[in-house]
């Protein structure tokens, strides 16, 4: 019996796949309101704001990164968000002023700027294509893949798309 080889051209091809999902954040993602503190919702009165915040029960934000937002149209003045700092400091492993899902893509990016790529110097390294991953995500890799790499593609190892070459 004649027995064919098959031969794997991805294999082959010594071609290395970045996957950006490895590095999205696994830290639980909410948003804080500052609506629900103020005065009739709309106003940022100093002892009512103060009462407001001294009530909750920061704790409820342990290990989790916080979005602060505002639903209304309030103009909120900046001691008032040093004091929502204040209080979650000892609980929340990071605060902004941005909604859960720019936070996420915020620390996503974090990872991804601090990940140690040295392992990348000199291979061909293709960056899988993911529909739901944010372009700005696809920017920053290749900003910090260009110095490294041989060739840097994107897609898929059996068709990727060549973005650069030294």
């Amino acid at each position: 019996m004649d027995q064919k080889i098959f031969i794997n051209k991805a294999e082959a091809s010594g071609i290395i796949a970045l996957d950006l999902s490895d590095y999205r954040p696994t830290t639980e993602i909410v948003e804080l309101d500052i609506k629900d503190h103020l005065f009739m919702g709309m106003i940022v009165k100093e002892k009512e704001f103060k009462e407001s915040i001294a009530a909750v029960d920061f704790s409820v934000y342990n290990e989790k990164a916080v979005g602060i937002i505002c639903s209304t149209d309030a103009i909120i003045p900046p001691w008032a968000f040093m004091m929502l700092m204040e209080k979650l400091s000892p609980y929340a492993i990071y605060a902004d002023l941005n909604n859960a899902e720019t936070v996420l893509l915020d620390l996503w990016k974090r990872r991804l700027m601090y990940a140690d790529l040295r392992s990348y110097k000199n291979q061909k390294v293709v960056v899988r294509a993911k529909a739901d991953h944010d372009p700005s995500l696809y920017l920053l890799a290749a900003g910090l893949l260009k110095p490294l790499v041989k060739t840097l593609m994107y897609g898929e190892i059996g068709l990727p798309k060549v973005i650069f070459k030294s």
